[in-house]
């Protein structure tokens, strides 16, 4: 295929079940019946790549069913399944950007996945809350095709850091692990439910990333080349793409509250030196942003258009989903996204 989907069982490697049986069935039943029995016990946490996502997602899924047959023996599900995973992955360090190798231990029964500075370490260095997590690939920002990014709340701002595994299917079984843990969380927390509400926040991957340049709340100050990331409502932008902390974080609501996105910037704005703008209007203010060129501007414009067209849900205007957020209570499936709540970082919405 022209993605490479199919590419990774080209070649089978020592050892590993022939892939050319499954295109054999295939050829004999047909794509649905080799579908139904390679994915006959698919756990509905896992997850099911599409042809947007990494090269790793799609090899792996192809490997899990045919070369595997993970959903055809349920026993082989135990490393993403058992509730409990403790391994090594190569951390990024936050200051100096070096990756160590560094012991991680995710245990759904407390909720958390922690990770320790030292092997004989007695306590972990963070305890991220599964109520609060997210996991995404990308490879392309972390500059590894194994990449994930894993952020949580910390002092109620999101903290990312940044890890990958040598082995494509550790890291993919890492991130299932954390997907079927925040499954269960959920399932207790609402307990009526159903798989189809509780999937889709499992995790999320963000609706765009990308530089632009912005100024300040009074817009005297200057444009700012600064990476912004649109994750659901919230638009949270870095000095640099893999910071820890984001230097704010921005909620973009729905129409009906008073959000909407113009092209261009108002004619008085001064020192930008990208040319192509976009305004954010808030009850509270006008965000300028300006893009390098005119196709980032149209895709950022067309992402935050479908966030502001999108009716906010009534959890979404509560006090724990609001700008100040942070309540205990779970968020509701429906709500503002479960993994992470609306509140800006450290204080003030807008710094440099």
């Amino acid at each position: 295929s022209s993605c490479g989907v199919a590419s990774p069982c080209a070649r089978p490697r020592p050892g590993s079940t022939d892939p050319i049986l499954p295109l054999q069935f295939m050829a004999s039943h047909g794509n649905d019946a080799a579908r139904d029995t390679y994915e006959s016990k698919v756990p509905p946490f896992y997850y099911r790549p599409t042809f947007s996502d990494c090269q790793l997602l799609r090899e792996q899924w192809i490997r899990a069913k045919y070369e595997r047959q993970e959903f055809t023996h349920p026993d082989k599900q135990e490393p993403y399944s058992a509730g409990y995973r403790e391994g090594f992955l190569w951390k990024r360090g936050r200051d100096n950007g070096q990756f160590l190798s560094r012991k991680f231990v995710l245990t759904e029964r407390e909720g958390s996945l922690k990770y320790f500075n030292r092997n004989d370490a007695k306590e972990p260095k963070a305890v991220m809350k599964i109520e609060h997590l997210n996991a995404t690939f990308q490879p392309a920002k972390i500059g590894h095709p194994h990449g994930l990014q894993v952020t949580y709340l910390k002092d109620n701002s999101t903290r990312n850091i940044f890890v990958y595994h040598e082995d494509g299917k550790e890291i993919v079984d890492w991130f299932n692990a954390l997907r079927a843990a925040r499954f269960h969380y959920l399932q207790v927390a609402f307990p009526g439910a159903s798989d189809a509400d509780l999937v889709p926040k499992l995790s999320r991957n963000y609706l765009k990333e990308g530089y632009m340049e912005k100024t300040g709340p009074k817009q005297t100050e200057g444009f700012r080349k600064r990476w912004f990331t649109m994750d659901d409502r919230r638009l949270m932008y870095f000095k640099d793409p893999l910071d820890a902390f984001a230097r704010g974080e921005v909620f973009i609501g729905s129409r009906e509250s008073g959000y909407t996105v113009l092209d261009g910037l108002p004619p008085s704005t001064q020192g930008h030196h990208w040319p192509h703008g976009i305004t954010i209007v808030t009850p509270e203010r006008r965000f300028l942003l300006a893009c390098e060129t005119e196709t980032e501007q149209r895709a950022w414009v067309e992402a935050f258009r479908k966030v502001v067209d999108r009716p906010m849900l009534p959890q979404e205007y509560a006090g724990e989903c609001g700008r100040g957020g942070g309540g205990g209570n779970p968020t509701p499936p429906g709500g503002c996204d479960i993994a992470g709540r609306l509140s800006p970082s450290s204080g003030s919405p807008l710094q440099a």
